[in-house]
């Protein structure tokens, strides 16, 4: 039983490897019953770090658009994407495209952002047949669970993101930028805090730098914040890694991260921050109709393998601009 007030209504499961669950009846007019639960969801969000809601019955994009809305007000347009999605609608979109027999390992959506989401929604109109669960993991946790010296490394410089776009893979300039004119993206670039360089080849390369380790807004804590394992090279399966340096070279890969003085990152960091987040990974497989609400700041998520038909659709929103949790900062709880 959750030890909120605002969330007496409902009766959590919570266990050590699953995200917090609540079980509902459904109530038919999903869009409403969740505005008349918000404060109770947002609550449970808080204190869980992220929570998954059983019984909404939820099938189609629009009724999902609506219930993300009533939880969590306008829904942010995404820039500066990865990999292409689809849009349903205003702020809805689908899961990032990715192939399926790969993984997304941990990461928070969007941390190599100048402003990021707050929150995500996350809904399930067809489950997987095995796998392809949103994995999440505690952002404070893993920021214990790390070696001092080096979170006080990034901690120091932050860390770095690289990017080459290409025509080939991961999202275009359209995609990424939400348009292809070089005026536009320039400025873009400019009013977020972003490195850029165009080649003999027309296509861009970008570097930004941003804090490994921000503060909670609510809690203050600290929270190891970034997507340095995600986009590093090191998490690519061997062969993908050797055929893109190959046709790109080092230093044209569609992404890549490093400490933000500019050092790579070796292979065996990669490896101990993905090791450490399996360890405090918690999962909860989906089913349809599952709506599922995650604090970006404090919670990671994933995508897992999978196979089968999985459709997952997805909203962010409360966009904010993270305080950095260095060492400088005035200590908070832990």
């Amino acid at each position: 039983m959750s030890s909120s007030s605002l969330a007496a209504p409902f009766e959590v499961q919570s266990r050590p490897d699953r995200p917090a669950l609540v079980h509902v009846e459904s109530p038919g007019d999903a869009p409403s019953w969740a505005a008349e639960h918000r404060a109770a969801l947002r609550a449970l969000v808080t204190e869980h770090g992220a929570l998954v809601v059983r019984g909404l019955d939820l099938r189609r994009t629009d009724q999902v658009g609506a219930v993300f809305t009533r939880l969590a007000g306008d829904l942010m347009t995404e820039r500066e994407a990865f990999a292409p999605r689809e849009a349903y609608g205003p702020g809805l979109y689908s899961s990032t495209a990715w192939p399926d027999n790969q993984p997304m390992c941990m990461h928070h959506e969007l941390s190599y952002a100048l402003d990021v989401p707050g929150l995500m929604l996350f809904a399930c109109l067809t489950a997987p047949g095995e796998g392809g669960a949103t994995a999440v993991a505690d952002a404070e946790s893993m920021l214990q669970a790390l070696p001092a010296e080096l979170t006080q490394r990034f901690e120091r410089t932050g860390w770095m993101l690289t990017r080459s776009y290409n025509d080939e893979i991961g999202a275009s300039l359209a995609e990424s930028f939400g348009t292809d004119d070089r005026a536009e993206i320039e400025r873009y670039c400019r009013d977020h805090a972003i490195d850029f360089t165009w080649r003999a080849d027309g296509s861009l390369h970008t570097e930004q730098r941003r804090p490994a380790v921000v503060r909670h807004p609510v809690t203050g804590r600290r929270c190891w914040f970034n997507q340095i394992a995600f986009l590093n090279e090191w998490t690519l399966a061997p062969e993908v890694r050797e055929y893109l340096v190959d046709v790109y070279g080092p230093d044209g890969l569609p992404f890549n991260t490093r400490y933000g003085d500019g050092t790579p990152i070796g292979e065996d960091v990669v490896q101990l921050l993905n090791a450490t987040y399996e360890e405090h990974t918690r999962r909860e497989p989906w089913r349809a109709g599952d709506l599922m609400l995650v604090d970006n700041i404090r919670t990671a998520h994933s995508r897992e393998a999978f196979t089968g038909e999985r459709q997952v659709l997805v909203g962010m929103a409360e966009p904010q601009r993270p305080a950095d949790g260095g060492p400088a900062a005035k200590e908070g709880p832990r």
